[in-house]
């Protein structure tokens, strides 16, 4: 359900646009899309875990929020990132 310390900071070194960079929407967009896909495959195996699914809508709005954000300040970045992560079909 949750990521690692290890797999958090490989996502970090993965995405980050700097030298100091952890809270970038990259970043962040790539953290929220992991846990995502975690709950997902979870969800599938538990229907009835309601508590999870609110959690999971809440960290699919947020990731909303930051891909918005994103493609407003800078449109080729957002592109980088759908593809890089293949969030869009």
């Amino acid at each position: 359900m949750t990521i690692t310390k290890d797999r958090k900071q490989e996502l970090i070194l993965e995405h980050k646009r700097g030298d100091n960079d952890t809270g970038s929407p990259e970043v962040q967009i790539a953290i929220l899309t992991t846990r995502i896909n975690n709950l997902t495959a979870h969800m599938q195996a538990n229907k009835k875990d309601h508590a999870t699914t609110r959690g999971l809508l809440g960290m699919v709005s947020q990731r909303r929020r930051l891909l918005d954000y994103l493609k407003e300040i800078e449109p080729t970045r957002y592109v980088e990132i759908i593809q890089k992560l293949s969030i869009r079909k």
